[in-house]
């Protein structure tokens, strides 16, 4: 059985794993490869059982441990090609990674099927993940979007497992610190998925049959898990939805990983 679960998540870094029997993919690599290598441990995993690194976008909370990471660990990129040829570009990756453009097409890597969808964010290009394991259970994976648009929530139905952004609570992002143009950076629809905006689509999905939830990218500065819990449970309120224990919902922790999800 597949398992899902995030070594660290949230704005200083993300990183996401998922395993079967003991090969595994990650999504993202955020903070510094020791970091990785340590989390990765804690959860009994090698890294010579990688199967490859999906990559969401170009964005430091997303790479900043993956030049290192895959100097040490050659195994294949993939990601939307603008984001792979920015880095490239960079010098952020060496020139002889084998990178992978996810666009288009459904790409098998070891035993899950990988599929992308579009993302709206203010980087070179953004997407999440859609992954089928071997027995047809689904993961959804999408963090870093200004909205749930139409092809996100496609990719969003029907999976048994969604790992969904909630970034921030619009109160406390607009009365914090933050200059003006950032605060409205991160409010746009090329920014980033307020509480307000994910917990609806979490109801939505609950509604559909999706019975595991995990919200991820918590912002430290203008967010806090009761805030994110504080929404769902308003948001299901208004939908007349009783969340019961049947529903597992999880606030992805920012430094150390998580318990293990079964798909």
């Amino acid at each position: 059985m597949a398992r899902f679960t995030t070594l660290y998540s949230g704005s200083a870094g993300n990183c996401a794993v998922l395993e079967h029997e003991g090969r595994f993919l990650m999504i993202d690599v955020g903070r510094s490869c020791r970091q990785t290598e340590q989390a990765l441990l804690q959860l009994g995993l090698c890294a010579e059982h990688l199967e490859g690194i999906l990559l969401t976008h170009e964005h430091s909370d997303h790479i900043s441990g993956l030049s290192v990471f895959l100097k040490k660990h050659a195994v294949k990129l993939y990601g939307c090609a603008p984001s792979l040829s920015a880095l490239k570009a960079a010098g952020a990756i060496a020139e002889e990674t084998v990178c992978v453009d996810v666009q288009s097409g459904v790409h098998k890597i070891g035993s899950f099927q990988v599929e992308s969808f579009p993302t709206y964010h203010d980087s070179q290009a953004s997407c999440g993940y859609r992954i089928t394991a071997e027995d047809g259970a689904i993961l959804a994976f999408a963090t870093d979007l200004g909205m749930v648009s139409p092809e996100v929530w496609h990719a969003l139905s029907g999976a048994g497992l969604v790992a969904l952004e909630a970034n921030y609570d619009r109160y406390l992002l607009m009365s914090g610190s933050y200059p003006s143009a950032l605060k409205y950076r991160i409010d746009s629809n090329h920014g980033h998925l307020c509480n307000t905006d994910s917990a609806r689509c979490a109801v939505r999905l609950i509604q559909q049959g999706c019975r595991k939830l995990v919200f991820c990218h918590l912002s430290k500065e203008n967010n806090r898990p009761e805030l994110v819990m504080g929404a769902l449970h308003e948001a299901a309120v208004c939908a007349a939805l009783q969340l019961d224990d049947s529903i597992l919902i999880r606030i992805a922790s920012r430094d150390v990983p998580d318990d293990w999800i079964a798909l």
